[in-house]
């Protein structure tokens, strides 16, 4: 079994939370708890993978350098 170490993006909203995987396009999920939708998004992965290697699709893989907020004033 081969494993993935997958950068993902998790997001509240007005109806709980989005989450994605940036490398998958198309992979994205929500739930109505953040951990419903990590849950939901390792799923949606997962199928996402599958399918891809079925497809004979090459799996990207970004080194991610760095993950951070910052502030903008305008």
């Amino acid at each position: 079994m081969q494993r993935y170490d997958l950068p993902i993006v998790m997001e509240k909203d007005e109806d709980g939370y989005v989450g994605y995987c940036p490398d998958l396009q198309g992979c994205y999920t929500q739930g109505k708890t953040y951990e419903e939708c990590l849950g939901n998004l390792k799923d949606a992965i997962a199928l996402h993978i599958q399918d891809r290697l079925a497809s004979g699709e090459p799996i990207r893989r970004l080194e991610v350098l760095s993950v951070a907020t910052v502030e903008v004033a305008v």
